[in-house]
């Protein structure tokens, strides 16, 4: 079912975050104006610039905010070095229960050093080393002499995550999730993990094939063939480490958008940094955050919108202007503007 004209509002928290995190959220949301996107934002600082005016880079007013919304469309936030501050994205995870981080990879430019790659990451996102149980133990007169770290991994949570991946690639007409662990030495941490892939995939056999690998040998495959890959489930911080390798074979993470997905709300993201030091200058390629917001109208079944922003951003990038970072001149600006000038115009 089609849904053009569909303009009932959908409140939606909007974090233009730190760096150029502001100029790339003024980008795509003109450009989703243009497209008729029903989002109405209620604006909420985080990062750096919460804690300018709260004391706090993740406020009580923002976690209200999406709490409210269930939803969120979030620029690069910034969690300061030292100062006892956790990361935020952490905390966001936590708080509203993200379990899923999805990372789809898709070449928009053709001349890379990879053609043709289409592989969708999904990361769990609320356990592994990521807990963040650690602590020191003292040895003579060095206090942090040893450092200690637990991981958790929960059967309960392990099935969830995999479950996702492969109704993930039942919807999008996928065809193998792999089964990415290291069972081979961390037997008990990520063993119940490959235990919980293969018992969800024989749920799903005859539809979605099943295949599985130890991470270091999928890294090392992600470069020499990585065709051979369609939907990759994993841990967390294996999630972490190949979802950043998965965006550089597309161009980096410029070109990467991100989603997590809990059961009552979701905050889609650019994954990339704050990039401070192009702060300001007009430069900034909006198109990670532009691509989040495509996987943002998936998520409320507008998948037409998504699509024809998608198609748009496409055909600018191949035959209009290209940002310095893709090896183009255009301006922020630019971008934006000739993405808008497809959709007025139809011609996406």
């Amino acid at each position: 079912m089609s849904d053009v004209g569909n303009t009932a509002p959908i409140p939606a928290t909007l974090i233009p975050g730190d760096g150029i995190g502001p100029e790339i959220t003024e980008a795509v949301v003109g450009i989703l104006d243009a497209l008729g996107a029903p989002f109405k934002w209620d604006r909420q600082q985080g990062g750096m610039a919460a804690i300018k005016e709260a004391g706090d880079p993740l406020p009580a007013s923002l976690i209200d905010s999406i709490r409210r919304t269930k939803l969120a469309l979030k620029g690069p936030l910034t969690t300061p070095v030292g100062g006892g501050f956790r990361s935020v994205n952490v905390r966001l995870r936590e708080e509203f229960g993200l379990y899923a981080n999805l990372r789809p990879a898709k070449t928009m430019l053709a001349g890379g050093r990879y053609e043709d790659i289409d592989i969708v990451l999904v990361r769990e996102n609320l356990e592994g080393l990521y807990v963040g149980f650690e602590h020191y133990i003292a040895v003579g007169d060095d206090p942090q002499a040893v450092a200690i770290s637990s991981g958790v991994n929960t059967r309960s949570e392990a099935r969830r995550i995999i479950r996702f991946a492969f109704e993930y690639a039942l919807r999008h007409g996928r065809k193998k999730v792999t089964v990415v662990h290291k069972a081979n030495v961390l037997k008990a941490l990520t063993g119940l993990f490959l235990e919980a892939g293969r018992e969800i995939a024989r749920e799903y056999e005859g539809r979605v094939q099943m295949d599985e690998r130890i991470v270091d040998a999928c890294a090392m495959q992600l470069v020499l063939n990585p065709w051979q890959f369609d939907v990759i489930v994993t841990t967390n911080l294996f999630g972490d480490i190949l979802s950043d390798l998965i965006a550089g074979l597309i161009g980096g993470l410029g070109m990467a958008p991100g989603a997590n997905i809990g059961e009552s709300a979701a905050i889609f993201e650019a994954v990339h940094g704050s990039a401070p030091d192009i702060a300001g200058q007009g430069i900034a390629n909006p198109l990670a955050m532009l691509l989040a917001a495509a996987l943002m109208l998936d998520h409320v079944a507008l998948p037409d919108q998504a699509n024809r922003l998608r198609a748009a951003v496409l055909r600018t990038l191949q035959d209009d202007v290209r940002t310095r970072d893709l090896g183009g001149t255009a301006s922020t600006r630019d971008f934006t503007t000739a993405i808008i000038a497809r959709l007025e115009n139809n011609d996406s």
